[in-house]
C-alpha cells in the first residue's frame, strides 16, 4: 500500500475527517492493462429508482413503477445515476497489479463501522455474482500508529448482512479487523487483487461491483468514471 501515492487534499475545500469521496485507481507498474477501477452509471444498487412498464403492444412505455433493492433501502443521496464501483483483475492473481479505490478525507477519524454493498446473490460464499473472497475486495486501513489492518469480503465475517434479490449490504466493526483497529485512521483503500485462477477462488471471476461505500454511516455511491 505504500506504493500507492496518497492523495493531495486541500483542507480548505475538503476538511479532514469528513469522508466524502471514493477515488478509483489502478496499480499496474508493469503496464499489463489487466486491471480496471471505475464508477459507472446504471450498475449500482438501486435506491429510489424507477422501472419502465411497457404498453400492451410493447411498442412504448405506458408508465413507471418505483424500484428499490431491499439490500440498499438507504444510499448516497448525491448519486443521481445509480452508479456502481467496478473493480476488475483479469488473468492470474500473481500479476503484480490491482484495482483500487482511495477513500478521501478519512484521516484522523475514529472508526465505528466500515462497509459496502456488493452485487451478489444471497450470501458472500455463493458463487454467482461478484467475487467475494477472503482477500478481495478488501479494506486496507492504515492507522496513525503505522499499523496496516485488513478487512476481507468474507474474512472476517461481516458483523451485519442485509441480502436481497441482487445485492448484499456488508458491515464490519473495527474490532473485527486483522489486527483490530484501536487508534485513529490515517488512510483507507479498497484493494481488488484476486484474479481468474484458483487463488481467486471460489468463483475465479476476477471482478466485483460495489456501491455505497460506508464509513461510520456516511455513504458514498458515486465518483470518477476513470481511474487516476
Amino acid at each position: 500500500m505504500s506504493l500507492l501515492p496518497e492523495p493531495v487534499i486541500d483542507p480548505l475545500v475538503s476538511p479532514p475527517g469528513r469522508f466524502n469521496a471514493v477515488k478509483p485507481q489502478e496499480f499496474d507498474p508493469g503496464r499489463t492493462n489487466l486491471v480496471q477501477a471505475a464508477w459507472l452509471n446504471a450498475i449500482g444498487c438501486p435506491t429510489g429508482a424507477s422501472i419502465a412498464i411497457p404498453n400492451s403492444s410493447f411498442t412504448g412505455v405506458a408508465g413507471f413503477a418505483p424500484f428499490t433493492d431491499t439490500a440498499c433501502a438507504t444510499g448516497d443521496p448525491n448519486d443521481q445515476h445509480n452508479e456502481g464501483l467496478l473493480l476488475v483483475k483479469t488473468g492470474p492473481t500473481e500479476n503484480f497489479a490491482s484495482a483500487t479505490a482511495e477513500l478521501i478525507n478519512v484521516k484522523g477519524i475514529t472508526l465505528t463501522e466500515l462497509g459496502y454493498d456488493i452485487r451478489k446473490l444471497g450470501a458472500t460464499a455463493n458463487l454467482p455474482g461478484s467475487h467475494c473472497g477472503a482477500g478481495a475486495p478488501r479494506f486496507n486501513v492504515i492507522t496513525d500508529d503505522g499499523v496496516l489492518h485488513f478487512l476481507g469480503c468474507n474474512s472476517p465475517p461481516p458483523a451485519q448482512v442485509f441480502s436481497a434479490t441482487g445485492w448484499i449490504r456488508l458491515r464490519w466493526s473495527p474490532a473485527s479487523a486483522f489486527p483490530p483497529i484501536l487508534t485513529t485512521v490515517r488512510r483507507i483503500v479498497i484493494v481488488f487483487d484476486e484474479g481468474q485462477d484458483p487463488s481467486g477462488g471460489p468463483d475465479q471471476f476476477g471482478a466485483a461491483i460495489l456501491d455505497n461505500i460506508d464509513v461510520n454511516g456516511q455513504m458514498v455511491g458515486h465518483g470518477a468514471t476513470d481511474a487516476s
